[in-house]
């Protein structure tokens, strides 16, 4: 296996970038990205800290993030697992990235720059849904934002509509195994069925 160790041995091996991809860079949401992020209803949140990387969906049943002015996006954490990984790296480091996802559009908006933490009851109150507010709000500040090519979501034909996930280990089952055999696995897909619905805010 040959490994690459520096950067002029990486750039060796592909073309140089496109115009279009120089050009499609803004440091601010420009109207037409306004438009696609009000549109996306799920993203990516990636983010890094002194325990390592972690990329975390995010989805709402509306916009997944509340678009604040053309440099600041507001999300609320919704309820989640509580392992908090997002959470602490944005807590101990800030450096953040969206990665925004529309069902049917088979282009992505990638979004970097850096993340905070507020707990403020105005602004969690703000986001309440069904009479519930989240814990805790990201306010992300960009630093840029462009949009990925549509080859990686045509290459995996990920809106054919096609349904892969018949064959498809439950959570319960892969519980089961982590835990070898310390988890039921029908009874916490039962229980989580019915808990999951009840609890998506």
């Amino acid at each position: 296996m040959t490994r690459i160790t520096t950067i002029a041995d990486l750039e060796a091996l592909y073309d140089a970038p496109s115009a279009a991809s120089q050009t499609k860079v803004a440091q601010t949401l420009t109207p037409t990205y306004r438009r696609w992020i009000e549109a996306s209803r799920f993203c990516i949140l990636s983010t890094v800290g002194i325990r390592g990387v972690d990329a975390s969906p995010r989805g709402d049943d509306g916009p997944v993030v509340r678009i604040v002015d053309a440099q600041t996006l507001q999300m609320p954490d919704w309820r989640g697992n509580n392992r908090l990984d997002s959470l602490r790296n944005i807590v101990t480091d800030g450096r953040a990235s969206l990665m925004f996802l529309v069902p049917g559009s088979t282009n992505v908006v990638r979004i970097n720059g850096r993340a905070s933490l507020s707990a403020d009851d105005a602004l969690c109150a703000g986001f309440a849904r069904r009479g519930i507010a989240p814990r805790t709000v990201i306010t992300f500040t960009i630093a840029e934002v462009y949009v990925q090519c549509a080859r990686a979501l045509l290459r995996a034909r990920l809106w054919s509509g096609a349904d892969d996930s018949a064959d498809l280990p439950s959570v319960g089952d892969i519980l089961a195994d982590v835990s070898q055999g310390g988890v039921d696995a029908a009874g916490y897909d039962a229980d989580w069925q019915k808990r999951g619905m009840r609890t998506l805010w």
